[in-house]
């Protein structure tokens, strides 16, 4: 069995050093693609938190054999340069995107993610997916949501209950709630009973008629 030489060693390790890194990674064809057009793709993604190197097929079958990256194997074929993320997968799935859109020779051939092998169409819907920090941001508008909801429920609630009541009265034939005691329920505030005046409980309280009332009262001039 021939050795293998200290250079293709070195590259097996650097592969296997990125594998111990990340579990994912997006395999590409570059073939036509010149060194600069290369080095553009590589800063590009180097923002995204993905490192991105070209390899050679056999070095990086040996690098991820019995590794959880091992199933990007089957799109190793042809030129070949990896993408390997550690930060927003989606977000690097869609700068490649954008990129073989604007340079055709440029392919998405496939890759890895957490052991699970992704096809050509799978990196597309990744990079369909919103961004990392918009996800987390319709999460945290999702959590506040209901919060809010809470808050207008229980400040509704007092003055809809308060207003419910007056309409019943109504129905029933009786008087309805004046605007201030339906704002004064509505607030949590209940008014006090009204006095009333004691000539009036007297007035409207049932007498007796005398026959000396009737005859001081016949005899009273009429106004």
């Amino acid at each position: 069995m021939s050795k293998i030489r200290p250079g293709k060693v070195a590259a097996i390790d650097d592969v296997k050093a990125r594998v111990d890194e990340t579990t994912t990674a997006l395999v590409t064809e570059y073939r036509g693609l010149t060194v600069a057009e290369i080095s553009a793709v590589r800063r590009q993604l180097r923002t995204l938190g993905a490192d991105y190197k070209v390899f050679k097929n056999t070095l990086v079958r040996r690098a991820i054999s019995g590794t959880s990256v091992e199933p990007m194997g089957e799109f190793l074929e042809g030129p070949t340069a990896i993408a390997f993320v550690k930060g927003d997968v989606s977000a690097v799935a869609k700068a490649l995107r954008d990129l073989a859109k604007a340079s055709p020779k440029l392919v998405v051939k496939g890759g890895v993610l957490d052991g699970k092998s992704l096809t050509p169409a799978d990196v597309a819907a990744l990079a369909d997916l919103p961004s990392r920090d918009v996800l987390l941001s319709m999460f945290a508008g999702a959590l506040a949501a209901p919060l809010r909801n809470l808050a207008g429920l229980m400040k509704a609630v007092p003055q809809n209950l308060a207003y419910g009541l007056s309409a019943l009265l109504e129905q029933k034939g009786g008087s309805p709630l004046p605007a201030s005691s339906v704002e004064e329920e509505a607030s949590g505030e209940v008014a006090a009973p009204a006095v009333t005046d004691e000539t009036d409980v007297e007035a409207e309280a049932p007498t007796e008629a005398t026959p000396e009332a009737s005859e001081d009262v016949a005899s009273e001039p009429a106004e």
